[in-house]
Formats: structure tokens, C-alpha cells, sequence
């Protein structure tokens, strides 16, 4: 493993359910590598979707600490997690795709944040990612005219679009059949290769395990690598 970009310090994190408090993590302790692809699975309710939000700052952290490229989430301020979620790429199973617009300004939108982008330059470079992930030529299109597999693929380039050190992938091919799940996490796997990204990958798919470099196994809210 090269650097450690995710670091998981004895993560702990609980829900309300009924009267009670659940559990659902149980003092996690995980290091993600550069360019290091690592699936996690586990089954439902396991507090893999938890665990993967948490990395995100989707969800605030209760007890331990995650820290991103050096950075701890920990006691940051709100504009400090949104600052490092930009500085991530989320791919989701149902990809979130808005169908009032086009496929290439699906991909533009995180470019919006950028102080340094223009018009053209995120324009530019949305046609460029798009062209990775090999669907250029349906960059006119609006998400419903598109299949399944070509939709997933917008999400990923949407997902790379701003060059994110960090992706992280929720189910990516739960909703695709073999051929188009296979064509997806091939292309997870080339950027993870070609561009150093590292990918944290939760997912059900046994079809996939192929790509990770590292599989982890989330039972109970307690890591089984």
C-alpha cells in the first residue's frame, strides 16, 4: 500500500431505534493506499453504507476520527467538510442524474464550485472525462434516452470530472445486468490504475471482486478482512 490517503481511527457510530441506541459500527480501524481499489462487503445492515458515508463526510462523526489526505474531519467546521467533500468523487447505485439536462452538463455541474473554471474550461473538460469513460458521442443526450450502463458511466465521469483524489462507490452495478456491471467496474478500475484515484467500493456484486486490491469484510459492524 503507498501513502495513506483514509485513515479510519476506531470509528464507533450509533443510531436511534425505538427507545434505544443502536450500534452500528464497533471501533473501526482501516488505512487506504493511493490508487489502492478496496471493496468493502458485508451484508445489509452490516453499516457498510454508514461506514462509506462517514469517509465522506456525509454524516457527521460520533466517535473516532477519519482523516483524508491529512486533513481530520473531526471538530471541522461546515465549510471545512464541504471544502473536502468537493475534493471527492461519489458514484451512487441510482446515479442521481438530473433529466432536465444533458449528459455533458450533468458531468459540468461540479465544475460550478470551481472559482477557476469558465464555461468553456468545464465544458472542456467534461467532454474530455466523458471521452475516458467512452461515451463522448451521447454527450448530447438527456439521462432518459440513455441505458443503464451509459447512465452509470455519466456518474462516473461526473464523479471524476474535478479530479478527486477519492472516490467512493456505493452499489455501483446493483442495477445493472452482468455486461454493463462488468463494463462499469473495468472503468473503476482503469482510473484507479491510470489516475492514482483510490476507490473505497461497497457492494453485494460478487461478479466484481476481481478488481479490488484489497476485499474487507463488514459483518455486524465489525471489520473481518
Amino acid at each position: 500500500m503507498g501513502t495513506s490517503v483514509i485513515s479510519v481511527k476506531n470509528l464507533r457510530h450509533s443510531y436511534r431505534e425505538g427507545d434505544g441506541v443502536k450500534e452500528v459500527l464497533h471501533g473501526i480501524n482501516l488505512e487506504f493506499g493511493e490508487g489502492e481499489i478496496v471493496i468493502i462487503m458485508g451484508p445489509s445492515g452490516s453499516g457498510k453504507s454508514t461506514l462509506l458515508k462517514l469517509i465522506g463526510a456525509q454524516l457527521t462523526l460520533q466517535s473516532g476520527d477519519v482523516v483524508i489526505c491529512g486533513k481530520s474531519l473531526k471538530g471541522a467546521s461546515k465549510s471545512e467538510l464541504m471544502k473536502m467533500r468537493r475534493e471527492m468523487g461519489f458514484i451512487f447505485q441510482s446515479h442521481h442524474l438530473l433529466d432536465s439536462i444533458t449528459a455533458l452538463q450533468n458531468v459540468q455541474l461540479p465544475m460550478a464550485f470551481d472559482p477557476f473554471a469558465t464555461g468553456e474550461s468545464s465544458k472542456k473538460r467534461a467532454l474530455e472525462v466523458l471521452g475516458t469513460v467512452g461515451i463522448a458521442s451521447h454527450a448530447g443526450k438527456h439521462p432518459k434516452h440513455l441505458s443503464g450502463g451509459q447512465r452509470q458511466r455519466v456518474a462516473i465521469a461526473r464523479a471524476l470530472v474535478r479530479k478527486p483524489k477519492i472516490v467512493l462507490a456505493d452499489e455501483p452495478t446493483a442495477s445493472l445486468d452482468q455486461h454493463s456491471g462488468r463494463e462499469v467496474v473495468e472503468i473503476i478500475r482503469k482510473m484507479a490504475k491510470d489516475i492514482g484515484v483510490t476507490v473505497v467500493l461497497v457492494t453485494h456484486d460478487n461478479r466484481i471482486l476481481d478488481i479490488a486490491d484489497r476485499i474487507i469484510s463488514l459483518v455486524d459492524g465489525k471489520l473481518q478482512e
